[in-house]
């Protein structure tokens, strides 16, 4: 070891000044995040009308008893066609072309000038139809479009009970049925089709309903309107109109939750949505997506929020796959969905639940009515987030925060440090080439700051989520090595635990020393808002995998002609590559890879693998009973399996140690993992890591005796029948 220092003392100096730096950028990023301590909830209007309705209460009941609960916002979506037509008493009817020219007397059904009008423009099957039986929804209907758009894009004909609207719409408007086949007499395909059934102008945002936003107003509500955007139908003048309607509020909305594909106004730029925001505060909304992976693509609003400085908060919705998993799990009221959002709230930084009232999970379409279920959710969700100063009300914006250059360029050298005592773990480096080689990557570090920050920030993490589970590989494979050199075999079991333990914590210490210096460049304010994300997750797992066979290689060699330890020599590739396979290696090459491809695959939220009731239930308890779950694939898998490797390289199992050095990789790798995910905050990884730790000693512990056991009784029976 001292030999090590020595030899090394440099490239050690500026890997303890990289981890320096990374522990300096990681101390100003838990000072933001401790600021980020406030959620709030806002209600879906529609869904909670549609459950009163199903309830003995009405509407205005139901937001009292949210407003006993904290609760007093409602995310109000703008009327549109659509909703006019669904969801309210007003006469309206609204269709696409191509649906009402299929009846050969549709024209008789309309003022002729207005026909001889639309046949002038040119209609065709894309455009939309509106007709209104009564004033004032017709008033209220043809004042959004002329405040919206040009007149170019529509007609209007009133008439004395209301009026027609037509609307000049385009193919990349319309919405269409997905390909049917028309069969023949003989039940063969004769041609494809698809129809038009619809088209986005039907879900134009129109304005909120006067007497709707009344009524909430006088309840002591806040509405936070929701608007639909779409391109082509989404300029500055719409812009102008949507948020002349938001100054008619009574209160300027706290958070702006778009609906629709864009941000508003961003078919002619952003600066006007951005000015709004600067000069009103309102908090604009970044909704995170089903997979829990960064948040949903709405063009401009990523823009949006990085000219408003970041004035902005993460939004979880209460998707309709939330919504139903009521005595799920076989829990007895909504305690999965308190789960779900209590996960959202602590390690995602989401700051505001779009919320939606539970529904049956046997029956999608019938709303859990009981409010004491409710209330239940709410008091518990808040009760468990006091634990990690999280309270409900007016949601925290984050505040902006970015790594100093200076710092990231340390941390580069860092890794790149690191990076040259990896290769010389199992090549013969000498002194004076290793630091030739780091000059050229100090070298290298410092251009690619300069030239491509960008690119530098991900390459500098990406180096440090594998150089260092690398290196704690070869650690724990270099000690394992040299207790199996050992002549001894008689070591005291109660010896081999402690060093098993001591290799374990070390390895452990290795990789969440590459943890933070993972996480330390990208903690900055786009990453923890999950605007940007890191994309080598996967590719930092499989890396050090495959290392270890060389790192195995180097150390133990391949058959009996080891003649160097700790370098990799031409013949232990040629050993292993002309090795005579056996039933059993293939068996096991199999039984292996398929472990691995399980491990890659469960790797996030966006693949058909997931975990199972028994494995969900008993995560749900550690959350309840721990400030951070610790991960069980570290706690009852890979870090026990660490100290047996170090057992079995005592006892000489030398297929024992092959088996668990794999696995023992997986847990040096998922400790650095648990730091990838910038958006979790810091203090949960590391309690995360903590707890791990603890666990996986006990269970190794508990491992390595009954290894023990069977040895024992091995060795009494060769002994007997020798």
């Amino acid at each position: 070891m001292r030999t090590f220092l020595k030899e090394n003392r440099i490239l050690l100096f500026f890997v303890a000044i990289g981890l320096l730096a990374a522990i300096v950028a990681l101390g100003g990023r838990m000072q933001t995040e401790a600021k980020n301590k406030n959620y709030d909830v806002v209600l879906d209007y529609q869904e909670i009308e549609n459950m009163a309705a199903q309830s003995d209460e009405n509407l205005d009941w139901w937001f009292a008893q949210f407003q006993e609960m904290g609760i007093n916002k409602v995310g109000v979506l703008e009327e549109s066609l659509n909703t006019i037509m669904e969801y309210t008493q007003m006469p309206v009817s609204a269709n696409v072309m191509y649906q009402i020219t299929k009846d050969a007397s549709w024209k008789n059904e309309y003022p002729q000038s207005f026909i001889a009008e639309m046949e002038a423009r040119g209609y065709d099957d894309y455009d939309v139809l509106v007709e209104s039986n009564s004033k004032d929804s017709f008033l209220f209907i043809t004042k959004a479009f002329e405040m919206r758009w040009d007149k170019k894009r529509y007609l209007i004909q009133e008439t004395e009970n209301g009026g027609y609207i037509w609307i000049d719409g385009t193919a990349k408007d319309a919405l269409y049925s997905e390909k049917y086949k028309n069969m023949d007499s003989a039940r063969k395909g004769f041609s494809e089709q698809d129809e038009v059934v619809s088209s986005r102008i039907m879900y134009l945002s129109l304005g909120l309903l006067p007497e709707r936003l009344q009524r909430l107003e006088e309840e002591g509500l806040e509405v936070i309107p929701r608007t639909a955007s779409y391109k082509g139908w989404n300029d500055t003048r719409y812009a102008k109109a949507v948020l002349e309607g938001y100054q008619k509020l009574k209160k300027v909305p706290t958070y702006m939750i778009v609906a629709g594909e864009a941000a508003i106004g961003s078919d002619d730029g952003t600066d006007l949505l951005t000015n709004y925001i600067k000069d009103t505060g309102v908090a604009i909304s970044l909704i995170e997506n089903t997979t829990q992976l960064q948040n949903i693509l709405q063009a401009g609003l990523d823009e949006v929020v990085w000219k408003s400085g970041y004035q902005a908060v993460r939004v979880f919705s209460v998707w309709d796959y939330i919504q139903n998993r009521y005595q799920y799990y076989g829990y007895e009221g909504a305690k999965e969905i308190e789960n779900t959002l209590f996960r959202a709230i602590t390690e995602r930084n989401i700051r505001v639940i779009y919320y939606k009232p539970i529904r049956e999970f046997k029956d999608y379409h019938v709303y859990v009515t009981d409010i004491d279920e409710y209330k239940t959710m709410f008091e518990n969700l808040n009760t468990r987030l006091q634990r990690h100063g999280i309270e409900i009300g007016q949601a925290s914006v984050m505040d902006v925060y970015s790594v100093r250059r200076l710092l990231k360029v340390l941390i580069g050298f860092g890794c790149a440090a690191a990076a040259i005592l990896l290769l010389g773990s199992f090549l013969p480096i000498k002194r004076k080439l290793s630091l030739a080689l780091f000059t050229l990557g100090a070298i290298g570090v410092l251009g690619a700051y300069v030239v491509m920050p960008t690119l530098a920030q991900l390459l500098s993490s990406f180096a440090a989520a594998v150089v260092f589970p690398c290196l704690a590989v070869v650690y724990l494979i270099r000690k394992g090595k040299g207790y199996a050199d050992l002549q001894n075999e008689t070591v005291r079991i109660d010896k081999i635990i402690g060093l098993s333990a001591l290799s374990l914590a070390i390895g452990v210490l290795i990789s969440l020393a590459g943890g933070m210096m993972t996480a330390a460049p990208l903690s900055e304010i786009n990453f923890m808002m999950e605007i940007d994300i890191f994309r080598g997750v996967k590719a930092a797992q499989l890396l050090p995998l495959a290392f270890f066979i060389v790192a195995y290689l180097a150390y133990f060699g391949f058959g009996k002609k080891k003649t160097v330890v700790g370098r990799l020599e031409f013949h232990d590739i040629k050993d292993m590559m002309t090795t005579n396979i056996q039933v059993w290696m293939v068996a096991l090459g199999v039984l292996m890879a398929g472990v691995g491809a399980y491990y890659i695959i469960r790797t996030g939220h966006d693949t058909a693998v997931q975990p199972s009731t028994l494995e969900m239930l008993f995560r749900n308890e550690l959350e309840d009973l721990l400030l951070a779950r610790p991960r069980n694939k570290e706690f009852l898998f890979a870090f026990p399996a660490v100290m047996m490797l170090i057992y079995s390289c005592f006892r000489k199992f030398k297929l024992w140690t092959v088996l668990f050095g794999v696995c023992s990789v997986i847990g040096m790798t998922s400790v650095v993992n648990t730091f990838m995910h910038i958006r979790t905050p810091l203090y949960l990884g590391f309690a995360r890591t903590a707890y791990s730790l603890c666990f996986g000693v006990i269970i190794g512990i508990v491992g390595i005796a009954l290894f023990e056991v069977f040895y024992r009784l091995y060795k009494k029976a060769e002994a007997k029948f020798s």
